[in-house]
């Protein structure tokens, strides 16, 4: 641990900050801060202004030639607000930060007093031991579940299973352990989230490890993984965030490790096994009639990496937040809007060709379903069931989808959303993990 005066340029809001999730860059951190956090935001600055200083030292890490908050960022963007008000969201927070920063007592500072750790590892693990105490804002803010939640996904940490434990039982179980020693951090924080875990095979259910893949490649492609970090062709640097995390999943398809066949429930296969009882994937499991919420609460398997924020917080308010019963016309336009932008997300991801600006909402259905049918995505009934459903009168129709939207009396239906929601649903996850 040591501690420096900074430059506040060279300091960095944290666009992977656990309060809110990964985003794109600093600009989107401070303004989703702001967007949840106002009053809080607001009561700090003020706070920090009449009292002409900061009292904790940010935590920061170094990153290339910068330094990012992992531990203040809400202090920092404040002081960075104060000196530079234009930077603030919205028109109204720039006039509050211009008035604000005539109150300061002298002058702005340029330096703050920092607290550096190279070690990430200890990082999360200072973090883990924060937190506690709101003070209407000028404390730190208690983390939510889903703050938590992410701060889990992202580092593994947390009461339960240790994945790593699993991972490396099953390995020596069949004498595809690597001669080094595996760093478990780092194979738990790779392997916290149940989306990479299923690309790799596996799955974490009821606390129990289950194969959800072939088993042989399956166990190549975590003796791989054990093999890269035990030698440290991977360090943490490599596997810090989702970005990172998939990237390397990325590298492991293009080498041909990834598990592709589905598992083979046979006798040899199931006696080799964790003793735990085999329950099937949700990938693989029939679909629920019922539910409260328009998406069933179970992992999809979707990797939320930052450009996918505002289609994950959609994807949050339709599978924990809004019940269809209750909230039919929120949930049906939003449904709406999920579709149409997990599509472009896949159209610019996949670089379709043939769709324009001019498309429809059916007509972009149409060529996304039949590029993912090309690239052996989804198989030439399921195509046919997107492309019959792009036009047409019926309930399970685009056409209801647009009414949704655009329509001033057309009754929304609970019924017949969880409907369309249901054809809809394995073409949407598959647009949002490409």
């Amino acid at each position: 641990m040591r501690y420096r005066r900074l430059p506040l340029t060279s300091i960095i809001v944290n666009p992977a900050n656990d309060r809110h999730g990964e985003l794109e860059n600093e600009t989107a951190a401070v303004a989703q801060l702001f967007a949840t956090q106002e009053a809080h935001m607001r009561s700090l600055a003020k706070d920090i202004v009449a009292q002409g200083q900061i009292f904790e030292p940010p935590l920061v890490f170094p990153d290339q030639d910068k330094y990012v908050v992992a531990d203040g960022n809400r202090r920092t963007t404040c002081l960075k607000l104060l000196r530079d008000p234009d930077r603030a969201p919205t028109v109204d927070l720039q006039e509050f930060f211009f008035k604000l920063r005539d109150k300061w007592p002298g002058d702005l500072p340029t330096h703050i007093e920092c607290q550096i750790e190279e070690d990430r590892d200890r990082v999360d693990e200072i973090l883990f031991r924060r937190h506690t105490g709101v003070q209407g804002g000028i404390g730190q803010s208690n983390w939510d579940d889903r703050m938590k939640k992410n701060f889990v996904i992202r580092t593994g940490k947390g009461k339960g299973i240790s994945v790593a434990d699993e991972v490396e039982r099953t390995l020596a179980e069949v004498k595809m352990i690597p001669e080094s020693k595996i760093p478990r951090s780092n194979m738990n924080r790779l392997l916290s989230s149940e989306a990479i875990r299923n690309k790799l095979g596996f799955s974490i259910s009821d606390g129990s490890f289950q194969f959800i893949r072939d088993r042989d490649q399956s166990l190549l492609a975590l003796s791989r993984v054990a093999d890269d970090l035990a030698r440290k062709k991977k360090t943490l640097d490599d596997i810090w965030d989702t970005k990172s995390k998939r990237k390397y999943m990325d590298e492991l398809e293009r080498d041909g490790i990834l598990p592709t066949l589905p598992r083979n429930l046979d006798s040899t296969q199931t006696e080799t096994q964790s003793p735990a009882k085999i329950q099937k994937h949700p990938e693989i499991t029939a679909r629920p009639t019922t539910w409260p919420h328009l998406i069933p609460e179970y992992d999809h398997g979707i990797i939320w990496v930052p450009k996918l924020h505002r289609h994950r917080e959609i994807w949050d308010e339709l599978q924990f937040r809004l019940v269809v019963d209750h909230h039919p016309n929120a949930t049906a336009v939003l449904s709406r809007v999920l579709i149409e932008i997990s599509l472009d997300n896949y159209i610019s991801s996949k670089s379709v060709s043939g769709v324009t600006e001019n498309d429809s909402l059916a007509r972009k259905c149409e060529k996304v379903a039949r590029h993912m049918n090309e690239g052996s995505l989804i198989d030439f009934k399921y195509m046919n069931e997107i492309i019959k459903i792009k036009n047409g009168e019926d309930i399970i129709s685009i056409s209801t989808l647009n009414r949704y939207v655009h329509s001033s009396n057309f009754d929304v239906s609970p019924r017949h959303i969880k409907m369309i929601w249901n054809t809809f649903s394995k073409f949407v996850v598959i647009c949002l993990s490409v």
